[in-house]
């Protein structure tokens, strides 16, 4: 069992779910991924023997579960109509496709409304299957899968009592508790979900299309990528400013300053003491107001004092709720109470909110009337609805005693009952919109205060009798100014019109026509991957821009490594597009993190497919090169509607992904001019996109045609990569790079100075045909991990070996490849190479030690090469040793290491023999231990 499925109650889980039904792995895919461009979770099911027992071969089944679940008849399934899930439950259908509408239906009834899931068998594994549901927050559906899980096994206890083999399998220590598994569900829902604040300005986000992430389990969002990003808590902005906040924060000082400018706010003093409040108190007169100095949310407040007696209750009730020591004593200001919200100087919304309240009936208590207001659906816990349900707490209790009332008093018909002395939502209160009734003077008023303070968006507490005369004729006032002000009384007051109060904050964040998103560039294919991609930074970088790139040896931001290691799955694609600095994203994108947790983006700007050849099949579902190609596919298919997608004309596997692909298509092909495909001719005809090499000497030259014109970039020869021209893989990932730059619309005199800078160096290109001279014999080091990458790599050393000598290999390959795979590449190894060292990683990937080594050797000498001239040697640096050794003057040492950094070392720091000669190579090294 997966521990991160089951939490933590993965023993107990393990010891229930026995066999015939268990829990493989588990996973959540939080972008596009294989099954679906939908984030969702996936649990590898075994259904063991249960795979022989469909729900219709379980008499009663389908009953049980409609009785425990009835929301599942809404379920429309395949048939896409309510009732459609029944029918396919009582025509027969399997376990795990059961599981995923059961996890859905959990999550529905805990809060999250789902309805999208796929349920696909795992090719080759029988009665395995890949269960996949949608999800709002992930560690809710993971739980959901878990409870939907646990309780199939329940009900199927019953109905395999009897079975022969099958009956006694589910063996569970306690029965499973539906109700109490929904609570828990709810609980954690609203433990996990935004606020109503919150979730208003993500959903408005979101139809702007501006990317939102979650930044913590709390309120913190960052929008936008890159250098566009912004963040907000609740309705706290990036932009809102520190002083401001603190400002706002002392009520004191708040006051005061307001005064200065001319706004209407209440006398008052701040004490220390009851002694101190009780002296305020007969200099501003009665009735007083006291609260905490830096309090909040109405905590702590006393309204309507009218005695000493009363004055010192409020003060001990303000103390209670202060950060420090400090209470305000002020007038209290007659007239209703009222939060106008101002966003970027401007009022947007007025709500009148009405302190927590019960209106009698003339038979019922102030307890039962609480009860019955507590069953609106509106009301819930804390923020998680529009409106709070009324707790019955000490300071209720308190306040009704000061109208000598409890809980047990029954009010007259029509009488209403004030239950708190402040009118926060937080507590209880309801509230009436009135936008469209507040005078332009109150309006003013408020419009300075939140100016006057520095606040970019702030609630003004404002107390008047009519608001929609001016104080400065009836009374009131400002008495509070917040800093972070809930929107739930604007969003859906309790009466009136609901005020999007969403769109102007957002609209502050991102003016009308301000970018939220930085331009994605995303390779991906078998080979060739990272080369292109740093041909790509190298080319944008001469334009100025700041520049994320993924790669399989980090992630870097402009020239300086950021985070080493292989960098090509979602986690590091989010590190790019997190920095504040990045312009464009130019993101490597392997198979490894597209199957592990989809996509790490939404969508690219531009997609490149550059090929597909068999490489890491047998693994995680991926048995055939077909396989392969459609994952890969999901770079192209994730393309936006006004973007590119760039494809190899000469790969088979890529040319199919066209028809999937989205935006206009731009070919690249090695095959140009004379030698072109009639289709890529007829395209190029009809004003299509295409980077072509066109055949001549050195390689050829490299021609972009667009919209009907040909225009040549560079010749082949003139980029250091290519070797003269000889590389021809680094002619192909120059295409392609040109391709992606030209698409996204830099100059083609830009493009042509890069690539005649891009050179094959450690520094520009880490670990792809890296030369090094210095030793009398030539080294090259590259990153062919692979039998298409080792045999291309061959055709660049095929045109060297005129200069050279000998060849000599140090070849390798992972362990979870196939045998075949692995056989291939010793194989190639053979053509390519005079001599050869045959070395394997320290970690075997599941095979036995020396295994791989004895399968690429088998390869070689059945390829013709002679059985002497094969050393196998188990350590990566001993037999990069072992092969610089050997080397003599005018050899050529062809490295395929899997540390890169560390092969490179090793090969700048050789030491040859008496100040030139290599060492005499020694045999006994060549023995695998």
């Amino acid at each position: 069992m997966n521990p991160m499925f089951f939490g933590a109650e993965s023993d107990a889980a393990t010891r229930r779910l026995t066999q015939p039904v268990r829990v493989l792995e588990t996973g959540v895919y939080r972008g596009a991924h294989y099954y679906s461009h939908m984030p969702m979770v996936r649990i590898m099911l075994d259904l063991g023997r249960m795979e022989e027992w469909p729900s219709n071969r379980l008499p009663g089944f389908t009953d049980r579960l409609i009785a425990l679940l009835p929301g599942l008849e809404r379920h429309g399934c395949c048939y896409k109509e309510p009732g459609g899930f029944v029918r396919r439950l009582r025509d027969g259908t399997w376990l795990g496709h059961i599981a995923e509408h059961v996890a859905l239906e959990l999550q529905s009834l805990a809060g999250h409304r789902l309805s999208r899931g796929k349920t696909r068998g795992v090719k080759g594994r029988e009665g395995v299957y890949n269960i996949m549901f949608a999800y709002e927050h992930e560690g809710v559906a993971l739980a959901a899968g878990r409870a939907a899980i646990e309780l199939l096994d329940t009900l199927l206890l019953d109905h395999l009592q009897g079975v022969e083999g099958l009956d006694r399998l589910h063996a569970f220590e306690t029965p499973f508790d539906l109700d109490g598994r929904l609570a828990a569900l709810r609980r954690l829902v609203r433990r996990t979900s935004l606020g109503p604040t919150t979730q208003a300005l993500v959903d408005e986000a979101r139809r702007r299309d501006i990317p939102v992430q979650r930044l913590n389990e709390g309120s913190l969002i960052q929008l936008g990528q890159g250098k566009y990003q912004q963040r907000l808590r609740a309705s706290v902005t990036g932009r809102t400013s520190l002083i401001a906040v603190e400002a706002a924060g002392d009520k004191d000082f708040t006051k005061r300053l307001l005064g200065e400018n001319g706004i209407p706010v209440p006398r008052g003093a701040v004490v220390q003491s009851e002694e101190e409040a009780v002296k305020a108190a007969r200099r501003l007169g009665y009735p007083l107001v006291t609260k905490p100095l830096d309090g909040n949310h109405g905590r702590g407040v006393t309204t309507d004092i009218g005695d000493s007696d009363q004055l010192r209750a409020g003060f001990a009730a303000a103390l209670a709720e202060a950060k420090g020591r400090s209470v305000i004593v002020e007038q209290h200001l007659q007239g209703r109470d009222h939060r106008i919200l101002v966003v970027g100087g401007n009022v947007i919304a007025v709500a009148e909110r009405i302190p927590a309240h019960v209106v009698g009936d003339g038979q019922s208590t102030i307890a039962a009337l609480i009860e019955r207001v507590n069953c609106d659906p509106r009301r819930g816990e804390g923020h998680e609805k529009v409106m709070t349900r009324i707790k019955t707490d000490a300071a209720l209790v308190h306040f009704l005693a000061r109208s000598n009332q409890d809980l047990d008093t029954v009010p007259g018909p029509g009488e209403v009952v004030f239950l708190r002395p402040t009118a926060n939502l937080s507590t209880g209160g309801t509230a009436v919109d009135r936008t469209n009734e507040i005078h332009p003077d109150n309006a003013e008023i408020a419009r300075r205060a939140a100016l006057i303070l520095g606040l970019d968006v702030a609630g003004i507490d404002f107390l008047a009798p009519d608001i929609t005369r001016s104080v400065r004729e009836t009374g009131g006032g400002i008495v509070e100014v917040n800093a972070a002000p809930g929107f739930r009384m604007h969003i859906e007051p309790s009466e009136g019109v609901p005020r999007d109060v969403a769109k102007p904050v957002i609209g502050l964040l991102y003016p009308e026509g301000a970018q939220s998103r930085v331009p994605i560039i995303a390779l991906t294919g078998t080979n060739g991957k990272s080369t292109t991609g740093r041909m790509v930074k190298h080319i944008l970088r001469l334009t100025g821009a700041a520049v994320g790139l993924t790669s399989t040896s980090g992630v870097y931001v402009n020239d300086c490594l950021v985070a080493p290691g292989d960098a090509t799955g979602p986690k590091s694609a989010r590190k790019v597009l997190n920095d504040p600095t990045v312009e464009v994203a130019v993101l490597e994108t392997a198979r490894g993190g597209i199957l592990r947790e989809g996509l790490g983006y939404e969508r690219a700007d531009i997609g490149a497919a550059l090929n597909v050849t068999p490489d890491h099949l047998g693994l995680k579902g991926i048995e055939t090169i077909e396989d392969l190609a459609r994952l890969k596919s999901l770079v192209v298919e994730t393309v936006s509607r006004r973007g590119t997608s760039v494809l190899n004309a000469d790969d088979p596997m890529t040319r199919a992904m066209a028809r999937r692909a989205r935006g206009r298509i731009c070919w690249f092909s090695l095959a140009g001019g004379g030698s072109m495909a009639p289709w890529l001719q007829r395209h190029i005809d009809r004003g299509g996109m295409a980077v072509v090499r066109e055949q001549g000497a050195d390689g050829g030259c490299i021609v972009l045609h667009r919209d009907g014109r040909r225009e040549a970039i560079i010749w082949a020869a003139e980029i250091p990569a290519t070797l003269h021209g000889l590389a021809t893989f680094n002619i192909a990932n120059a295409l392609a790079a040109a391709a992606i730059c030209a698409a996204y619309g830099v100059p083609l005199l830009t493009i042509r100075a890069a690539l005649a800078t891009f050179h094959s160096s450690f520094e520009q290109n880490p670990g792809r045909l890296n030369v090094h001279d210095a030793h009398g014999f030539r080294v090259i080091m590259d990153y062919a991990h692979n039998p298409a990458g080792l045999n291309a790599l061959g055709e660049a050393v095929s045109g060297l070996r005129s200069r050279h000598k000998r060849s000599i290999g140090v070849i390798s390959i992972p362990g979870d490849r196939r045998d075949e795979d692995i056989m291939e590449m010793g194989r190639i190894s053979a053509r390519i190479f005079d001599t050869l060292f045959f070395r394997e990683d320290p970690g075997t990937r599941g095979r036995t030690r020396g295994q791989v080594m004895a399968l690429l050797k088998q390869g070689a000498v059945v390829a013709g090469i002679s059985p002497s001239s094969v050393h196998l040697i188990r350590g990566e640096a001993e037999a990069t040793d072992a092969a610089l050794r050997s080397a003599e003057p005018g050899d050529l040492v062809i490295l395929t290491p899997t540390d890169v950094e560390g092969c490179w070392k090793q090969v700048l720091n050789f030491q040859t023999v008496g100040g030139g000669s290599p060492a005499a190579y020694r045999p006994r090294l060549s023995i695998a231990v």
